[in-house]
C-alpha cells in the first residue's frame, strides 16, 4: 500500500514514522534521566536527614552535585552574604527565595523535551487525517477517470488513504501516554526537591538558632 500511495501520502507517512521514532527516543532518554534524578534526590534527602549542620550537609553533598547540593550551597552563600548579627528572619526569607528558584529551575530542566511529546500527540492524528483526505480525493479522481465504481478498483486507493490515519494514531497514542507519565514523574521529582529544600531550611534555622554560622561564613566565602 505504501509503495502505490500518492507522493503526498508517502510524505505524511514518512513524517509520522519519524515522529514515532522521536517519541520513543525521548521516552527512553527521559526514563533514564528521571530514574537517575530520583535516585540522586533520595540519596540527598537521606544525607540532609542525617546531617546536624548545614555545613555538614554541604560537605557531604558536594561530591554528588545536583540540585540538592545546589540548595545547600545557596543557603550557605546567603548566610555568608548577610550581615553578621542581622535579622535571622530576613536570612531565612532570602534563603527560601533562593531555594525556590533552584527547585523551579530544576523542574524546568527536567521537563525539557517533553513538549515534543505533547506536540506529536496533538498533531499526529490531524496529520494522518490530512493524508487520508488527500488519498481519498485521489481515489475519487481515479474513479472519475476510469468511469467505474468496481470495488476492486476503488478499494486499494481507499485502503492506502486510511493507512495514514492508522499511522497517525499509532504515533499519537504512545506520545500522549508517555507525556502524561513524564508529567507525573516530573511532579514527583519536584516534590522530592521541595522536601530537600525544606530539610535545608531546617538545618539553616537550626544553625541560626545555635548562633553557629561563623564556620559556615568562612567556608562559604
Amino acid at each position: 500500500m505504501v509503495g502505490h500511495a500518492d507522493l503526498v501520502v508517502k510524505a505524511v507517512l514518512a513524517g509520522l514514522f519519524l515522529a514515532s521514532i522521536l517519541t520513543w527516543t525521548v521516552a527512553l532518554a527521559k526514563a533514564l534521566e528521571l530514574r537517575a534524578a530520583r535516585r540522586q534526590a533520595n540519596a540527598a534527602l537521606a544525607v540532609l536527614g542525617r546531617a546536624h549542620t548545614l555545613e555538614e550537609a554541604r560537605h557531604l553533598l558536594a561530591a554528588a552535585g545536583g540540585p540538592c547540593a545546589a540548595l545547600a550551597v545557596a543557603a550557605a552563600r546567603e548566610v555568608a552574604r548577610s550581615p553578621e548579627g542581622g535579622d535571622r528572619g530576613g536570612v531565612k526569607e532570602r534563603a527560601a527565595w533562593q531555594l525556590e528558584r533552584i527547585v523551579a529551575g530544576a523542574g524546568r530542566g527536567m521537563a525539557r523535551g517533553t513538549g515534543v511529546l505533547a506536540t506529536i500527540g496533538a498533531t499526529a492524528p490531524f496529520v494522518g487525517l490530512f493524508g487520508t483526505v488527500w488519498g481519498i480525493m485521489n481515489s475519487f479522481v481515479g474513479i472519475a477517470r476510469s468511469q467505474t465504481t468496481n470495488l476492486a478498483v476503488v478499494a486499494p486507493g481507499i485502503a492506502e488513504a486510511l493507512l495514514a490515519t492508522a499511522i497517525g494514531l499509532v504515533a499519537a497514542i504512545p506520545a500522549v501516554v508517555i507525556y502524561n507519565a513524564c508529567a507525573r514523574a516530573i511532579t514527583g521529582h519536584k516534590a522530592l526537591l521541595a522536601d530537600a529544600a525544606a530539610e535545608t531550611m531546617r538545618l539553616l534555622s537550626r544553625d541560626l538558632d545555635r548562633g553557629s554560622t561563623s564556620r559556615l561564613r568562612l567556608v562559604a566565602e
